[in-house]
């Protein structure tokens, strides 16, 4: 009887452990996730993904966030304006020197339609991948035409060529304000800003801020930074709450209410050329990332004023 007892007080404490409800509430939000119905409005979204700050999860969100919303049966495309080709890697796409590139359409005016490649992760998801090309472009742009509208222009034509239309297209830069990085501002509707919920989280941002005002006044009106995602964060440590409370304090309507959590699983899903949403769906980067990803197409793109 003591025996079944203590056997019985054990399982009630394992029940009651932080692990048991840590596995509980993974259950929980997969089957809500399971219960999520989606529809996109026939409309193409373009988010840039920016921070000057690298180490951010900036690449890692734009995949991500990318499979999860062609998993809930959206048509995305992402466009890796990064010379390390890390988004190009992780959707799975080849991107060695003799392939056509970001680069191409850039540099040598070649269509954006004959650079787009379909993702092995799912046939919603295209990719414009990078190559080793790019690391020169921001010196061989200075000299070109119309030299910070150059994706602008090719993205619009492959846009308005399509029979049936993306509902987002991912821009990932790289991390500093350069030419490539301006000409993704130019073209994008909204500036989609992953944050790491550390202490220097915060650094950088008033800058990146006064970057896409100067882009709004010059180049492109429309440009609205409409997403805040925090990175990294440990639910553990008091710091990741306090930089969580003061990022929504400033940024209220912009910060989604889901944060990505640090996960081995989202920084092995790279090594296998895939994103975690197909590596391993059922972990908690996993889930959370596919709850990011619905908070996004369900809040819409933004209005502009006077809309």
């Amino acid at each position: 009887m003591r025996v079944s007892q203590y056997s019985s007080g054990i399982a009630a404490a394992f029940d009651d452990s932080p692990i048991m409800r840590q596995l509980q509430d993974l259950s929980t939000r997969r089957r809500q996730l399971e219960d999520v119905e989606i529809e996109f409005p026939g409309k193409t979204r373009v988010l840039t993904v920016s921070n000057q700050k690298g180490g951010v999860g900036k690449t890692t969100s734009t995949v991500n966030i990318a499979a999860a919303i062609a998993a809930l049966g959206g048509r995305v495309l992402v466009i890796d304006l990064d010379p390390q080709g890390n988004a190009s890697t992780a959707l799975g796409v080849p991107h060695t020197a003799d392939v056509m590139s970001i680069y191409d359409v850039l540099i040598n005016d070649a269509p954006l339609a004959e650079a787009v490649q379909v993702s092995p992760e799912n046939e919603r998801l295209f990719c414009v991948p990078s190559t080793i090309h790019l690391a020169g472009a921001e010196i061989e742009l200075v000299s070109q035409v119309a030299r910070e509208k150059r994706l602008d222009t090719a993205l619009e034509e492959y846009l308005e060529s399509l029979d049936e239309p993306l509902d987002f297209v991912f821009i990932d830069c790289p991390p500093s304000l350069g030419l490539l990085t301006i000409n993704a501002f130019s073209a994008a509707h909204e500036v989609f800003l992953p944050i790491q919920a550390e202490y220097y989280a915060l650094e950088g941002l008033s800058q990146l801020l006064g970057n896409v005002k100067m882009i709004q006044k010059h180049l492109n009106p429309r440009l609205r930074v409409s997403t805040i995602l925090l990175t990294m964060f440990d639910a553990r440590t008091r710091l990741s709450h306090q930089v969580a409370d003061e990022v929504r304090q400033h940024f209220p309507k912009e910060v989604l209410n889901t944060v990505i959590p640090r996960s081995v699983r989202v920084s092995e899903a790279p090594s296998f050329g895939q994103t975690v949403i197909s590596y391993d769906e059922s972990s908690a980067g996993a889930i959370a990332y596919k709850e990011a990803a619905v908070e996004i197409v369900k809040r819409g793109a933004p209005r502009r004023k006077g809309q």
